[in-house]
């Protein structure tokens, strides 16, 4: 009766000497011959993992450090100048309240709502700071007149936006 050779090393029984030299070469030939298909997945694993750990890095630096660039990206800024008068003569409306609110979109998460609030000069001039291009909403409040609000798209670098108030109507 023969009994296995892998069965007997098992057991720890004396395992003729030619035998355990037969199984030795037996394991070396078995991991030489799965080695290169280890070794080349795991080169390529890693070629990818290479590649990808690359790409993000590419992505998180700035693209322009050249300071002309930055100046292009600046220039992609909405400058926005709000004039409001007021009646049928348009007479400047001296400190009324403006807001003045976006959306300002991210890459990653939730959109952030933003709103400013401005006052008109003895001109009835308000000058907004930077806005990014798009679809925003302007609402003025002035004691005396009736409140005005409405959407505005903007997509040129500098803009002026005329508001004319009006009374409101009489309660009895």
């Amino acid at each position: 009766m023969s009994v296995p050779l892998a069965q007997s090393c098992k057991k720890g029984k004396n395992v003729p000497s030619h035998a355990s030299d037969n199984l030795v070469r037996r394991v070396l030939a078995m991991k030489l011959k799965s080695s290169p298909a280890k070794t080349s997945a795991r080169v390529v694993s890693f070629l990818i993992l290479l590649a990808a750990l690359v790409a993000i890095a590419a992505n998180g630096q700035d693209k322009g450090t050249d300071p002309k660039a930055k100046g292009d990206s600046a220039s992609k800024d909405v400058r926005l100048t709000i004039v409001v008068t007021a009646g049928e003569d348009k007479k400047p409306v001296d400190g009324a309240s403006v807001y003045v609110r976006f959306v300002e979109e991210r890459k990653l998460g939730k959109d952030k709502k933003v709103e400013m609030n401005l006052k008109t000069n003895q001109s009835g001039i308000c000058h907004v700071p930077v806005l990014p291009p798009g679809k925003f909403a302007i609402q003025v409040i002035a004691e005396g007149w009736k409140t005005y609000g409405e959407y505005y798209d903007i997509n040129q670098t500098e803009q002026t936006i005329n508001i004319n108030l009006t009374r409101p109507p009489k309660w009895y």
